[in-house]
């Protein structure tokens, strides 16, 4: 798999997990595990270059 093909994975999952989270309640075990996910793309990304500015909708 190439990088590219890698961030847009990772692009596309950041995505997907924003949609869950702001499907859940802030307050569910599925929420945090969501979160966590979040967390762990949002650093991938962010190592990988990636200007999450128009794409982080959560902002946590």
């Amino acid at each position: 798999m190439t990088e590219s093909e890698m961030l847009k994975i990772s692009v596309e999952e950041f995505s997907r997990v924003q949609d869950w989270m702001e499907l859940a309640d802030r307050d569910s075990a599925i929420y945090q595990s969501l979160r966590k996910r979040y967390m762990d793309l949002k650093v991938i990304l962010t190592s990988s270059g990636v200007n999450l500015t128009e794409i982080d909708r959560i902002k946590a």
